[in-house]
């Protein structure tokens, strides 16, 4: 699958928050999150490994109350089933991959 990229099309799971789906296989997805500043995303986990990459800004990332502050090019992973939360302390433009496959993520 190829793809190019398409500003239109996010998705908002949240007040802050926008996602999208930029490719996706039978066993994973990669997904391009817009973060804005001040907000929050809640603590939770779900059964998808999750691997990301921060582009833009700066968030500060706890995983399993660990706290990180990730900037450009800092990266990170979290296994399936672990709690983790954000607090956005800047704009930020994060990539992740999520398997398995994120299908609520997937474009209509």
């Amino acid at each position: 699958m190829f793809a190019k990229y398409d500003p239109q099309g996010f998705l908002n799971p949240f007040e802050g928050v926008e996602l999208k789906t930029l490719v996706y296989g039978e066993k994973s997805s990669l997904i391009r999150f817009h973060l804005q500043k001040g907000k929050e995303l809640p603590s939770h986990s779900h059964h998808h490994e999750q691997t990301g990459f921060i582009v833009s800004g700066k968030i500060k990332l706890f995983i399993e109350g660990e706290g990180f502050i990730a900037e450009p090019g800092d990266t990170w992973s979290i296994k399936g089933d672990i709690e983790h939360r954000a607090e956005i302390i800047e704009d930020s433009v994060i990539i992740e991959v999520f398997s398995p496959l994120r299908e609520e993520y997937l474009p209509e």
